[in-house]
């Protein structure tokens, strides 16, 4: 096993900066800002999502036209997400071109004046996102599962927002949101490429050495009244979308890695998770089953998907809760175990060959925990997993009592 090693440093102004030097004539730079749609106030629902469209149409420097062009010129690609927690903009380039990188991200994060002209064309792009994302129940679903999950919490809000909600956001609003998040303290720059960190520490410093200070915001801490809940409604064309799910440990409780483990067993990516192998293989009721893990850093939730005919919901369902009935009350074998363990290491290894996800996983690791952890702690942590600890996880999350359903049926 080859460990990762990459070098940490602070920026003048405390921005930190994480590299990791890889051989490659390729390269991956990004943005990572503390800046998610949790932290957006009641008129500001679908704010974030909007803002990182918007920092592309416009700085003191550039028009839309040669921001869009500056690498694409040269065969690289600028991209951004926006999630519950943070906000990221990156990009992938030819190694020879991290300067022009470097200098183009940082006038996006310093120099956006969003042209009012811009934002009211943005506005039907998003809106046209949004009316997508409608058309598409096996996305929309995993929304409206943490919409009911996290009543009341800014956790359950859509990231995109509302067709209402988006044709309200002004100029002020976009301009107050990125103060409020962009400060030094608030992001981390991230890097994996042939570069000495020298030198792209020099080039950063005075790219992103203007980025003013500021306070690191803390989580939303409010709190979340969990109640289980199993509704229907008709909002599928063909085919029954179902998940079945419930509330799930944070990033940093013990029962993380646990959670992590079990859910790759059930319905990992693997073709051969035990969900895939019953409810797909053996039984031919559903072409996609899966399970998903998705922490916060005061929460989480977990999840199986699945899509069927209507004649194989109740089956369907009926094989789900067998099998995590299964997993409560019977412990795994050493050798069961062992198998699950190495799996889940081998995933996390393919996972680290995509560089430019390994980018922002080492900006996201900084930026939440101020850590960066190595691969052979990873692989410690999952070794040191015992049956009884994962049974203990299994009876504190998968319990009849917890589960959450909710279903998409077609409309007759």
């Amino acid at each position: 096993m080859i460990d990762i090693k990459p070098s940490i440093a602070l920026l003048s102004n405390g921005l930190r900066v994480v590299h990791l030097q890889t051989p490659s004539p390729v390269a991956h730079f990004g943005v990572t800002i503390l800046a998610g749609s949790r932290y957006e106030e009641s008129h500001e629902i679908g704010l974030a999502h909007f803002l990182e469209h918007c920092i592309f149409k416009g700085t003191n420097k550039r028009k839309a036209y040669h921001i869009l062009s500056r690498l694409d010129a040269v065969g690289g690609e600028l991209n951004a997400y926006t999630a519950k927690e943070e906000m990221c903009v990156y990009a992938s380039f030819s190694k020879q071109y991290l300067e022009r990188a470097i200098e183009l991200i940082a006038d996006l994060i310093v120099n956006s004046n969003f042209p009012q002209k811009e934002i009211e064309k943005e506005k039907e792009i998003v809106i046209d996102e949004i009316n997508s994302y409608l058309d598409n129940p096996s996305e929309k679903i995993f929304d409206d599962f943490e919409n009911e999950l996290f009543r009341g919490h800014t956790l359950g809000n859509n990231i995109l927002g509302s067709k209402e909600s988006v044709r309200g956001f002004s100029k002020a609003n976009l301009e107050s949101y990125l103060k409020k998040f962009f400060n030094a303290e608030n992001m981390v720059i991230s890097c994996v490429g042939d570069f000495q960190f020298k030198k792209l520490l020099r080039i950063v410093e005075q790219n992103f050495g203007c980025v003013k200070s500021g306070n690191k915001i803390s989580e939303n801490t409010s709190s979340m009244n969990f109640q289980p809940f199993k509704i229907k409604s008709e909002e599928s064309n063909y085919q029954v979308h179902a998940i079945v799910g419930g509330q799930a440990p944070s990033y940093t409780h013990e029962h993380r890695k646990g959670m992590t483990l079990l859910t790759n067993m059930l319905g990992g990516p693997a073709l051969n998770s035990r969900l895939t192998l019953l409810i797909r293989e053996k039984y031919g009721y559903s072409y996609n089953v899966e399970a998903n893990y998705n922490p916060y850093m005061d929460t989480g939730y977990w999840s199986i998907y699945f899509g069927t005919d209507s004649k194989y919901m109740d089956k369907t369902l009926s094989l789900i809760n067998r099998e995590l009935k299964n997993i409560r009350t019977t412990k795994f074998g050493i050798v069961q175990l062992h198998r699950a363990k190495e799996q889940l290491k081998g995933q996390i290894a393919l996972g680290m060959d995509n560089n430019s996800g390994l980018m922002q996983g080492l900006g996201k690791s900084l930026l939440f925990f101020d850590h960066i952890d190595s691969i052979s702690e990873i692989y410690k942590g999952i070794d040191d997993l015992t049956a009884s600890a994962l049974m203990e996880v299994a009876n504190c999350y998968f319990d009849d009592k917890n589960l959450s359903e909710l279903i998409f049926i077609p409309a007759i």
